[in-house]
């Protein structure tokens, strides 16, 4: 068992300007500049909510033989879009002194205090209580809670409990961020099926080694912050062994679709070609890093995912059986 390093002695060398923490009177100053459409935007992580769209509108199609219905579609992707928008926003609310402490997030408009806490909050809350009026109304009750449930997940369980208490946060905390190709499937069908479920198991397999890798790259910052993530509390070299080891768990779940006749030959190929780039980059991350060894890993690890899900997608409208 990798022995585990204590939070304190972890953190080396000086504090960078930009990794200090704030003072009031700064977060102050800054709360008077004028707020752009943009911070908003910024706020709510379109590049992670696009992926969580991604997957979930994969989900909706291959609950679906034919086309999926054009309201289940429209309302679903808008609802399941606004609760992931929501709980970005609450993430940037809840995580801005610790955001303000780290060189990749000190500029973001809550920790800058370009948005204040207040207007982040509201905004968080009227994206929210849309979004679920929106999944009610025009979906089914099941994908509003389901989806309102995957925001508590991420935005309260884990960004405001987990992330602070244990290097195993992004594990436990995972199958909050899994969930979109469940809520897609669920948005058309109106129930829970084993299929929805193995593609939430092949995001929540994905999940750890693709953030532990940036966890490496930032693993000063992250010591600074005083956050517990796994490379800070156990190692760099225990976290390399563990992205590798999840990359290889992730291989075999990612048969699973075709084993169980869920997809077919396009798929296998495809998902076999994404699991070997994914396995190069985590044996090169534990062998013969180089200092950019763990943002290329984390970088191909999105597109890992987001070609994964499109070959899947692809697979079930045009099936090609050996």
């Amino acid at each position: 068992m990798a022995k585990s390093i204590p939070l304190n002695n972890a953190v080396a060398g000086k504090h960078s300007p930009i990794s200090q923490t704030k003072s009031n009177s700064q977060i102050k100053s800054n709360s008077h500049a004028k707020i752009s459409w943009r911070d908003y935007y910024e706020m709510t992580k379109p590049n992670v909510v696009m992926l969580l769209l991604l997957t979930a509108l994969v989900g909706m199609c291959l609950a679906s033989p034919g086309w999926v219905d054009a309201t289940a579609l429209v309302c679903g992707l808008l609802g399941i879009g606004m609760l992931s928008a929501s709980a970005a926003v609450i993430n940037h609310v809840v995580d801005h002194k610790i955001d303000s402490q780290m060189a990749r997030t000190f500029n973001r408009p809550v920790a800058k205090g370009k948005v204040s806490i207040a207007k982040a909050s509201w905004f968080a809350a009227g994206l929210g209580v849309m979004g679920f009026v929106v999944l009610s109304l025009w979906v089914n009750m099941l994908t509003a809670w389901l989806t309102l449930a995957s925001l508590v997940g991420y935005a309260v369980v884990y960004t405001m409990f987990l992330k602070r208490a244990t290097p195993q946060n992004i594990v436990i905390g995972g199958i909050a961020g899994a969930a979109p190709p469940l809520l897609g499937w669920t948005a058309v069908t109106g129930e829970i099926h084993a299929h929805a479920l193995l593609l939430v198991l092949i995001v929540f397999t994905w999940t750890p080694p693709h953030f532990w890798a940036l966890a490496i790259h930032r693993e000063k910052d992250y010591a600074k912050a005083k956050v517990p993530m796994l490379p800070v509390t156990h190692g760099v070299e225990f976290t390399k062994t563990s992205v590798l080891l999840y990359t290889v768990l992730l291989s075999l779940v990612c048969l699973l679709p075709y084993l169980v006749g869920m997809s077919d030959l396009i798929y296998l190929i495809g998902s076999s070609l994404l699991n070997i780039g994914f396995m190069y980059y985590a044996v090169k991350l534990k062998f013969a890093a180089t200092s950019q060894t763990a943002m290329k890993t984390f970088k191909f690890s999105i597109v890992h995912l987001m070609v994964l899900f499109v070959v899947l997608l692809f697979d079930h409208y045009v099936p090609l059986s050996l």
